[in-house]
């Protein structure tokens, strides 16, 4: 669980234990908490890694998304002959507004309260469905392949109205959209395989508009979506709503092995559930922050000026471990109401699949526990490979035994 020296420093976790951000960024926080550094473009940028100042940046509108903010978390030795595209029509996380509030109201409802709990039935099914394949394949899997990725998967595809025999190609796109260590050519390939799968899939449902979101949308905004807007807003939501849950759901498991006192807790007290998911939320705070942002005009943030144009790299882990915010912050306590944490941002980027997340998270964590009282990891909890560059902190393998 070593760190590469070449990881860019927001990137930087905590040798010891992956789940904590480096000590150095825990020191800036004290000591300088709006301090340059360098973009692994080379661009410089301000990192942002105070609670406070992290929220009134990402609920301040002078702060846009940063033009080819993909392309700024890339080194800048990387090929240059690789052309990345532009954002797409339909990626609206990556607009701003106007176009951003137009595309992310018509699929906000999707998200709502009604339509989580319409879906809870089949998210259950397809926990236990894996649960049971897990039980028939002996006493170790992988967790990863064998319980988060294919969960995950399939409910994105149900949400959307993908065939859910379609899953693992799924899965094997998303892990190449939020992975840093691709290369730039498979990353382009992964995205035109991404772009032609959707096309198809939207051509079908404009002739047949199913039950599901993409038929949503296009029986109440046909004249107001083109196809490629379709496409955008689809590949985003496969890829956002996938592997970034995925990789929360195997590392929540981990940090619980690693807690067992309160991971038996969660197993027999099924009402505490939901404040110990968004404690697990607060303390591993998987992704290291929304998108990149460029200041609009000169702002001041905490006695620090940020010039018209400057890139804003605003830290969600250094937020969520703000002693000023909360107390004992580096202490994971499932007891703890962590209010106003940041793990899905704030503003108008605020992670619009958010209440999916959280409702795979409530189903999957305690039924595993339940289902394997005796789980635990099969190998040495110093032998995890935490992958740190990308969008989201990812990891490689969690083999688990019971």
């Amino acid at each position: 669980m070593t760190e590469a020296p070449e990881v860019a420093l927001p990137f930087r976790r905590d040798p010891s234990c992956p789940f904590n951000p480096a000590k150095e960024i825990s020191h800036l926080r004290a000591e300088e908490p709006v301090s340059r550094f360098t973009l692994p473009s080379g661009h410089p940028a301000w990192l942002i890694t105070r609670h406070a100042d992290v929220r009134a940046i990402l609920g301040d509108n002078r702060f846009t998304t940063a033009v080819n903010p993909i392309t700024l978390l890339r080194a800048s030795e990387e090929d240059s002959t690789v052309e990345e595209p532009p954002t797409p029509p339909g990626m609206f996380a990556a607009m701003n507004p106007p176009e951003h509030t137009r595309l992310r109201r018509m699929v906000a409802g999707e998200f709502g309260v009604k339509r989580m709990e319409r879906l809870r039935p089949k998210v259950e099914a397809i926990v236990n469905q894996h649960l049971d394949a897990m039980a028939q394949a002996g006493s170790t899997v992988e967790l990863l392949d064998a319980f988060a990725r294919p969960i995950t998967a399939m409910v994105i595809c149900e949400l959307l109205g993908a065939p859910v025999e379609d899953h693992e190609d799924v899965q094997r796109r998303a892990r190449g959209a939020v992975d840093g260590d691709i290369d730039m050519e498979e990353g382009l390939a992964l995205f035109l395989e991404g772009q032609k799968y959707m096309a198809e899939l939207i051509a079908k449902q404009r002739a047949n508009p199913g039950s599901a979101m993409l038929g949503m949308l296009i029986r109440e905004h046909a004249d107001n979506l083109t196809d490629e807007e379709l496409v955008g807003i689809s590949n985003l939501l496969l890829s956002a709503g996938h592997e970034a849950t995925a990789n929360m759901m195997a590392m929540a498991v981990v940090l619980l092995l690693q807690h067992p006192d309160q991971a038996a807790v969660i197993r027999d007290q099924p009402e505490v559930t939901e404040q110990a998911v968004e404690e697990m939320l607060r303390y591993v705070s998987i992704s290291f922050t929304t998108l990149i942002r460029t200041a609009s005009e000169d702002v001041t943030v905490s006695g620090t000026e940020i010039k018209a144009g400057d890139y804003v790299f605003v830290h969600l882990p250094s937020a969520n471990r703000d002693e000023t915010r909360y107390a004992n912050a580096d202490v994971f306590d499932i007891t703890r109401n962590p209010e106003q944490h940041l793990a899905f941002g704030h503003g108008i980027h605020h992670c619009i699949g958010a209440s999916l997340a959280r409702m795979q998270l409530r189903i999957a964590l305690p039924a595993l526990l339940r289902r394997f009282p005796t789980l635990r990891l099969a190998v040495p909890f110093e032998e995890l490979s935490f992958r740190p560059m990308g969008n989201v902190m990812g990891i490689d393998d969690v083999p688990v035994t019971w």
